[in-house]
């Protein structure tokens, strides 16, 4: 029996939505579906605009090209993290200043971010990893004060919460990921998350490739033409229609794996009481998802030997982010502090498998993990 990491997330209810697509006869993107989306995540969920784009990627690049970000500027992003999520905004020539995670979290840490910045300071960048809210209040006061942007990258996000706000729509904006890895998707898809009114303009504007097609749709000019940057954002109405299916049963994904998210935790409490691993802290501020369950092991040594123990039994864990500040591309552009808790959930963190329908073999997977630590 083989238990994979990831199964992507299938309805059954998606083919009927593609097959009004093939009816409509319209395929392009920025059409019904697509705006069905949009209005689902904004009346759902409360976000102020959001804006679908072709992946979480495309999403921080277009938050990037919104706020003006581009050289000189500097940008403070947590090292552990996906790589695009720096790659955003050094594609436009901007310094990357590296900070470190929480000691009991992989997010990042609220409390070391004020010192890292400087009057080049553009902004700051949250990931709320596993769906779990990093410290906003902290972090908007800081930004606030500072008068810098506060972006969210709530790439693994969807429908968590930080306090009774959604992730995503707390920052100046927000980015949310419908890869086929995440709780909700469309195979590869993402959106922006406009959550500040001066940008609400200029984002439609960038979006339909830096026209004002919306204006003219809308009956408001004779014509339209090329009035600032942009780039073709949106995902086919395909993609959309995927989207669209799953985003309608949101509430029923997410209860489903934070089911399977705390049979895990209840199962490996006397691993944590026993000193043999450490188990996802979760804030009392933060409402999370169930996107990811992991497990701290006390080295690397033993997360690869863990791995490699589930691997021979047919189940697929895996490790997650490698610093990004001793990457073999920033490695030597780096000056900066050890970061030693990005370093530790780089080296120590193992991802269980974790998707819907996992329930008849998750009494497997925690078996199996606890056979492990029994034999250490």
């Amino acid at each position: 029996m083989e238990i994979p990491f990831n199964r992507p997330l299938v309805l059954g209810t998606e083919q009927a939505r593609i097959s009004e697509v093939f009816e409509s006869g319209r395929f392009a993107g920025n059409g019904e579906f697509g705006k069905r989306c949009q209005t689902e995540l904004e009346e759902k969920l409360g976000y102020k605009k959001c804006l679908l784009t072709t992946s979480c990627t495309s999403a921080l690049e277009f938050a990037a090209l919104i706020l003006n970000i581009g050289e000189g500027d500097e940008v403070i992003i947590p090292s552990y993290a996906f790589v695009t999520t720096a790659n955003a905004f050094a594609n436009r020539g901007a310094k990357i200043v590296f900070v470190d995670s929480r000691p009991d979290h992989p997010n990042i840490d609220e409390t070391k971010v004020e010192g890292l910045i400087t009057p080049k300071t553009k902004a700051i960048v949250a990931l709320h990893y596993g769906g779990v809210a990093c410290e906003m209040d902290v972090l908007k006061a800081i930004a606030d004060k500072h008068s810098i942007y506060l972006i969210e990258d709530n790439a693994q996000g969807i429908g968590s919460y930080h306090k009774s706000q959604p992730l995503g729509g707390i920052g100046t904006i927000g980015a949310l990921s419908f890869h086929d890895t995440k709780n909700i998707h469309c195979g590869e898809g993402g959106a922006i998350l406009v959550n500040d009114d001066s940008f609400l303009k200029r984002s439609e504007v960038m979006w339909d490739m830096g026209t004002n097609r919306k204006e003219f749709k809308d009956g408001k000019v004779n014509s339209y033409g090329w009035v600032d940057l942009g780039s073709s954002f949106y995902p086919s109405e395909l993609n959309s229609a995927f989207l669209l299916a799953q985003l309608e049963r949101l509430e029923e994904v997410t209860t489903k794996r934070l089911d399977l998210w705390n049979n895990y935790y209840e199962a490996f409490a006397e691993l944590e009481e026993n000193g043999l691993v450490e188990r996802p802290n979760i804030p009392l501020y933060a409402k999370h998802n169930g996107h990811t369950f992991y497990l701290i092991t006390q080295s690397k040594d033993e997360r690869d030997e863990l791995i490699a123990f589930l691997s021979a039994k047919g189940i697929q864990a895996t490790f997650h982010f490698q610093s990004l500040h001793q990457s073999v591309y920033f490695r030597s552009r780096y000056q900066g502090q050890q970061l030693l808790n990005a370093k530790k959930f780089s080296e120590q963190l193992v991802r269980l498998p974790l998707y819907l329908n996992l329930e008849e073999h998750q009494s497997t997977v925690i078996n199996t993990v606890n056979e492990f630590f029994k034999n250490q």
